[in-house]
């Protein structure tokens, strides 16, 4: 016996059938939608270390310092002096205390964690006081110090004295150079798109007391004129409702690393000299090693940052070049064609690897002595303080009040490895804290 359903029952049927399909399909969107939003990464602050003034290393203080190795001959000192004056340092720079007390041939394992937990805490105590949000929130806990690893880590370390939670995901990164800030981006960036809703915490600095190198290679003196104490405690999230307190929005990551290559993996790495002698070696090639690695990071940079305008018009010149090329001269048909990279980007961190490196890369991307400012400014006031320079940079042009809402800055550095690595940001809202630089800010760029 067949069942005759009833025209009504058959718009009930209909209805229902409507009614499941949009919802099914408003929840997929909705879902999409959601996962999305999540898959965003936010900068919600950042605070850089500002050392105790007992600790500032001045040119007086570092002759000193250079005085005490009685292996250096009179041009070996010389040269000492000669290289903080060409990277142009101030007198304002920070050390550990264990070098100013000297003790930098026998540093203890209390003189290295003095020097990292004095950092460490101060920036993340300020920066969970600024944002208002407690450690017991932070999911994702990520330490990159390159050349001092203790075990338990400092991530560990960070656990236990704040009190975190039994599930917050820590990661301990060495060995990654002044390049390690993008990477610690990146990887908390890879674990906000499988996790929503997650609030990460990074912080970036590096041991100088363990690695001051008491020898007589110049190649490794470098190191000792050029980096000093720093860091940066910073906090990311992918949760929508804390986009109202963020700074800024990562909108690219590139990473390059050329360490297959055997120059480029040797160009600068810790080594013992002849004597055995412990430090950080930096060799000649470094330049060209970094120029090809830069090269190689703006390829895949470029079209992720750049509007499609200027990306045909630098097609259309460089066949313009081409075709010209062979009608010109030796020295004109060797000049390259440029990207205009303001186009696409109003701010740049540069890498503070020292004068000529800011140079170089500053005049590789045709940029002009204002945009070059924050980063010269930066090494004058800090000098090197590897991956937490960038960190400086950005907050000299908020110190500046030059960054404003829908700004992009574009931070760029290098690392051992080698690596060269960048990430693009869009400004969120007018940015003015003044932050380390508060109290000198107004003295730069000092009069020549």
């Amino acid at each position: 016996m067949h069942t005759v359903l009833s025209v009504d029952a058959m718009e009930l049927l209909w209805t229902i059938a409507t009614v499941l399909f949009l919802y099914s399909s408003l929840s997929f969107l909705w879902k999409a939608f959601d996962c999305r939003r999540n898959q965003n990464c936010y900068l919600v602050d950042y605070v850089c270390y500002k050392p105790s003034d007992d600790r500032k290393l001045s040119t007086e203080l570092y002759s000193d310092v250079i005085k005490r190795n009685k292996r250096l001959s009179m041009p070996d000192y010389k040269f000492h002096l000669k290289v903080v004056v060409n990277f142009g340092i101030s007198e304002e720079t920070y050390g550990p205390r264990s070098i100013i007390e000297g003790r930098e041939e026998s540093p203890t394992l209390d003189d290295c964690d003095d020097e990292v937990d004095d950092c460490m805490y101060s920036t993340l105590d300020e920066l969970f006081r600024r944002t208002g949000i407690s450690s017991g929130d932070v999911d994702v806990l990520v330490v990159n110090i390159s050349m001092f690893t203790p075990d338990p880590s400092l991530t560990s370390r960070i656990v236990n004295r704040d009190k975190m939670r039994e599930d917050v995901k820590t990661f301990n990164l060495s060995g990654m150079g002044c390049s390690a800030s993008p990477i610690a981006n990146d990887l908390v960036n890879n674990v906000f798109k499988t996790r929503k809703r997650t609030l990460a915490v990074v912080i970036t600095s590096e041991s100088i007391a363990p690695n001051w190198y008491c020898g007589t290679d110049k190649s490794m003196m470098l190191g000792n004129s050029l980096f000093r104490s720093g860091g940066c405690s910073f906090m990311l999230t992918n949760d929508p409702s804390l986009k109202h307190l963020a700074k800024m929005s990562l909108k690219c990551l590139v990473r390059a690393h050329s360490g297959a290559n055997d120059d480029a993996y040797s160009c600068a790495m810790q080594k013992e000299d002849t004597d055995g002698r412990v430090g950080f070696h930096l060799s000649k090639s470094l330049p060209k090693v970094a120029v090809r690695a830069f090269t190689e990071n703006l390829q895949t940079l470029a079209p992720n940052v750049l509007p499609v305008g200027e990306l045909a018009l630098y097609v259309i010149r460089g066949l313009r070049h081409r075709l010209r090329r062979s009608k010109e001269t030796k020295a004109d048909a060797g000049t390259a064609v440029r990207v205009n990279f303001k186009s696409g980007v109003e701010h740049f961190c540069l890498h503070t690897g020292g004068a000529a490196v800011i140079d170089a890369v500053g005049s590789a991307l045709g940029l002009n002595k204002y945009d070059v400012e924050p980063a010269r400014m930066t090494l004058h006031r800090w000098g090197n303080t590897s991956a937490s320079s960038l960190w400086y940079v950005l907050s000299y042009m908020e110190a500046k009040k030059r960054l404003r809402r829908k700004d992009r800055v574009l931070m760029l550095s290098f690392g051992a490895g080698f690596k060269c690595n960048s990430y693009l940001w869009e400004v969120l809202r007018d940015l003015e804290d003044g932050g380390a630089w508060e109290d000198c800010i107004e003295a730069y760029p000092p009069n020549p």
